[in-house]
């Protein structure tokens, strides 16, 4: 008996000749964060007009938790930041263990927390340090704690400590 299918899963367009696609996307998720697997390859039974017999054609995975599908569909629509995974943090080392492995992997910083995947796939690191500050109930804290998070690339949380305690 297998499991039955999750409720909803995040459909993932890859373009197959961007670093091995879907597949190699979800084996480095896989093997980046916690609670994260691929489950299935599709592969094409036939050629097809844009490949092969054999080709991945679909990736079935869990991100953090997060039931996804990757399709290797080729250039025709990408990514972009209107979409993101955010990934809360508990610490400066995992905050850097997991904007390290995205950035150093091929992909590039933006700001305040947000960095791309080599796929193009965006993703926001975020400290719950930060989650909080944002959150706290004196609005000057949090207007400190946004004007220091504004300056930064990877969010550190040290400089986000050192706003809420001003």
């Amino acid at each position: 008996m297998t499991a039955p299918a999750p409720a909803a899963t995040l459909c993932l367009w890859y373009d197959r000749a961007v670093e091995g696609g879907a597949e190699a996307a979800a084996t480095f998720y896989a093997a980046t964060f916690p609670d994260s697997w691929v489950s299935a390859v599709h592969r094409a039974p036939s050629d097809y007009p844009d490949g092969r017999e054999g080709d991945v054609l679909t990736v079935e995975f869990t991100v953090l938790g997060l039931p996804c599908f990757g399709l290797n569909g080729g250039p025709h629509f990408t990514h972009t930041e209107a979409f993101s995974i955010q990934v809360a943090t508990d610490s400066q080392e995992e905050t850097d263990r997991y904007w390290n492995a995205i950035v150093g992997n091929g992909g590039q910083e933006s700001a305040c927390g947000w960095c791309k995947d080599k796929w193009g796939l965006s993703w926001q690191i975020t400290p719950r340090a930060l989650t909080e500050g944002m959150a706290d109930p004196d609005p000057a804290v949090r207007k400190r704690v946004f004007e220091s998070m504004m300056t930064m690339r990877k969010i550190d949380i040290a400089t986000i400590e050192s706003a809420r305690a001003r």
